[in-house]
């Protein structure tokens, strides 16, 4: 039972019972998300004056096994994770780990083969091992990288956002066609974890148009541009919305609206606020609908919001435009590539601030510097000792040294 003023939700106090009627009443069993009154969108736990038996909702998410690689998935009343096997990590268990992190500064260490590592570098750092300090005045991001993560930042969450809000950005994309296809630009949502029916609020580009989607709890209204004039170099976006009603507008089109479906006219979003990715990207992470399959591609600047058309604009994060986090995120035209050299044929790799070299067979280590023994993993092509065999490598070739109860030059004979 939940009290707003004379108005029960679910039952109504003992006292009250006894005036009902003579028979025994039940009360309501079950789930309720959104509570509106008279147009006035009440918020079930915030502005209750007072209730007793109310429990969160149970979200049977574990009945879809979102685990992945053996993963175990375990729900409560509130959340639902996945306890993962050794070796590996996310919020899936979609990662593997690594087993020496030889990273700094909180970087995300990420196994680039089984004896090399690569360094994800969070917000202001770079370099093979993240240890290079970076100012960044206009964020640059590389989508979704070769190991399955995205470039972002995140802000603390948007206050005062459930009515109104106003956003204005520029951003560049990069040079190349993948830009344009399937890209979150930002994303705040309810629980943060995109859950089928939360509030949402999500910009991406899709197909060489942009694409702006809201829930407020009761369906998905989304606005899409006509397609981005390729011939300019920097966008700008302006959006906004006020009660149910949406509009965006993109460089010199026209002013688009929509209006939301259902009823409820408030937004209830508590996560961060996202900007270029996601911490964790997977899109079944991200509500159903407008799901982007990868992060922004290119630079994102002067994005700023106001909540009231009487507020100035102002950039998001406490204190005013310092995100609380992010990953491999740099400086807009800056190379980390350029403060590195790969040797031996290896290739230098960007993605935003995070760097590495790429090595041809043969070769291992962070420049690249390393030869690959004939009996490591790596080796290409792989020794040919069997059934458990040891190898030992030898000035030319190697040698098998092989268990009690095999032999042949292979261990290959029992």
């Amino acid at each position: 039972q939940v009290t707003f003023g004379s108005i029960f939700l679910g039952n109504v106090p003992v006292h009250e019972e006894v005036h009902l009627c003579a028979g025994q009443i039940h009360g309501y069993k079950g789930c309720i998300r959104d509570f509106q009154v008279n147009h006035k969108e009440l918020f079930i736990i915030d502005e209750a004056l007072g209730g007793r038996n109310v429990e969160n909702c149970n979200v049977p998410i574990c009945d879809y096994h979102p685990c992945h690689n053996g993963g175990t998935c375990t729900s409560d009343s509130e959340n639902w994770y996945c306890e993962c096997p050794k070796l590996y990590t996310g919020k899936l268990c979609q990662f593997a780990t690594c087993d020496e992190n030889p990273c700094g500064n909180g970087a995300t260490c990420f196994p680039k083969s089984r004896r090399d590592a690569v360094c994800l570098c969070p917000y202001g750092r770079s370099g093979i091992l993240c240890s290079d300090a970076i100012n960044i005045t206009q964020p640059s991001f590389s989508g979704t990288d070769v190991f399955g993560y995205t470039s972002f930042l995140a802000y603390s969450t948007i206050p005062n956002i459930t009515l109104y809000y106003e956003f204005r950005l520029k951003f560049q994309l990069a040079n190349h066609h993948s830009a344009l296809q399937d890209n979150l630009i930002f994303f705040t949502g309810q629980k943060g974890q995109g859950l089928n029916g939360d509030d949402f609020l999500e910009l991406g580009v899709r197909n060489g148009r942009v694409v702006y989607s809201y829930n407020l709890g009761s369906g998905t209204a989304t606005i899409i541009s006509k397609p981005l004039d390729q011939t300019l170099n920097i966008h700008v976006i302006h959006l906004g919305r006020n009660l149910q009603k949406g509009w965006l507008k993109v460089d010199d089109q026209k002013n688009k609206t929509v209006t939301s479906p259902g009823r409820l006219v408030g937004l209830n979003v508590f996560s961060q606020f996202y900007l270029g990715g996601y911490r964790e990207y997977t899109p079944e992470l991200l509500p159903k609908g407008p799901r982007f399959k990868n992060g922004f591609q290119g630079c994102i600047f002067d994005v700023q919001v106001r909540t009231s058309i009487n507020q100035r604009f102002k950039s998001p994060g406490t204190p005013e435009g310092h995100p609380n986090s992010g990953r491999s995120v740099g400086q807009c035209k800056d190379s980390p590539c350029n403060l590195i050299k790969c040797r031996n044929g290896g290739k230098c790799i960007e993605s935003g601030s995070t760097v590495y070299c790429d090595c041809v067979t043969g070769w291992k280590g962070a420049f690249c510097t390393e030869r690959v023994s004939v009996c490591e993993p790596e080796h290409d092509p792989p020794h040919l000792c069997k059934h458990g065999g040891t190898c030992v490598p030898l000035p030319n070739g190697y040698t098998c040294h092989c268990p009690l109860g095999t032999t042949g030059t292979y261990c290959e004979q029992g």
